[in-house]
């Protein structure tokens, strides 16, 4: 077993951080106030190759590995968790269904453009009165001729607003449950769809999550994405791989924030000397090291058994449930290191606590991950 990342991947962890540094540090603090995603970088993410990570170079991608993929988000969000959000999104969720369940036909057509960073992708699963129930989701889609109707909205989206392709999942038989849900690739600017409140959030601000609303829209049957019913046995699949960029930005977090409280400690000087030097402040970033090893080796397991393609379920749960958790306390404790300063936006510390708590909930929150892998092991 590797526990370390080979040249090729240690040279792509030294160009997104060197990217990160230079291009996105100098802005967040001004995105995070202003709620602003940046979307006009996007031929910078796209000269990249974050765009298209697992896409095969067939249709456009980088073609590259699980391992890659956490550790570029992980890269990202130790700087910018909003934006390591967006592109987790835009991969795992939005281009991934695509890959994942899409006929040839589709691939050329959302696949391609979506992998070279030319258009940007979004999922909508949740919705006001449907979180991780899916099957008690709302939004229908009604066969009519040649198309597919659909009615209803879905909240929580990120990328909603800028998004040009957004897979939605929604119900086509009610009586089936689960197995009436159906997905669907649908196009900014289609008739009846529309992008409704965009959320005012406490953290990754930056990050875009808005409500998309359908009314009598319209939808091909070219779009349906496998047959009618598949929707949420695909969508499980699309989680899967989901949660492990979860748990890499969550590490990412976390590593930004221990790496900021290191700083501090060493700067802040009380009773003649740095708080570095005092045991109670050494057992904290201790723990908080070991904690984020931890939280990123369960990542990396999980990753590494995605590329071998074994089932990840319960590897992938306890992942994201770890390095969310760790991303939370972490983050706190770097708060209470820097003291007042750690509750001011001149210091890096409040905005990692902001951001982490998203981690225990986006994507199955925490007490759903501990349901999903208690399942797991009482099947075993």
């Amino acid at each position: 077993m590797e526990f370390e990342l080979n040249e090729d991947q240690q040279q792509i962890k030294r160009t997104i951080r060197e990217f990160a540094e230079a291009e996105l540090k100098p802005n967040v603090l001004d995105w995070d106030e202003a709620a602003h995603f940046p979307v006009e970088m996007r031929p910078k993410f796209a000269e990249l190759g974050v765009m298209g990570v697992l896409v095969p170079e067939e249709y456009g991608g980088a073609g590259l590995g699980y391992i890659e993929y956490a550790t570029i988000i992980e890269e990202i969000s130790r700087v910018d968790a909003s934006i390591g959000l967006a592109i987790a999104a835009h991969n795992s969720l939005g281009t991934g269904h695509i890959q994942i369940a899409a006929n040839e036909a589709q691939k050329q057509k959302y696949l391609v453009p979506l992998a070279k960073g030319e258009t940007f992708a979004a999922w909508g699963l949740t919705e006001p009165s449907s979180g991780s129930d899916a099957s008690s989701m709302r939004t229908t889609a009604v066969r009519k001729g040649g198309n597919w109707v659909l009615n209803g909205s879905k909240n929580f989206i990120t990328n909603a607003t800028f998004a040009e392709t957004t897979v939605v999942l929604a119900i086509t038989d009610r009586a089936a449950g689960s197995h009436g849900i159906s997905a669907f690739i649908i196009e900014r600017g289609t008739k009846g769809f529309n992008v409704a409140k965009k959320e005012n959030k406490v953290g990754m601000r930056a990050s875009d999550t808005a409500a998309l609303v359908f009314d009598d829209c319209v939808v091909p049957n070219a779009n349906l994405i496998g047959e009618p019913g598949q929707g949420f046995i695909q969508a499980m699949k699309v989680l899967d791989g989901g949660r492990v960029s979860i748990a890499a930005l969550a590490v990412g977090i976390a590593q930004g924030a221990f790496e900021a409280a290191v700083k501090y400690s060493k700067e802040r000087q009380q009773f003649g000397r740095s708080i570095a030097e005092f045991q109670a402040i050494q057992f904290k970033l201790a723990d908080m090291a070991t904690q984020i090893d931890a939280a990123r080796l369960l990542t990396y397991r999980a990753a590494a058994m995605k590329n071998a393609g074994k089932p990840t379920t319960k590897e992938s749960s306890m992942a994201k449930l770890y390095a969310s958790e760790v991303a939370v306390r972490v983050s706190e404790e770097c708060v209470q290191i820097h003291g007042g300063y750690g509750y001011i936006k001149d210091y890096p510390a409040e905005k990692y606590w902001r951001d982490s708590k998203l981690c225990t909930i986006g994507e199955g929150t925490s007490e759903i991950q501990r349901t999903v892998i208690a399942r797991q092991i009482l099947r075993s």
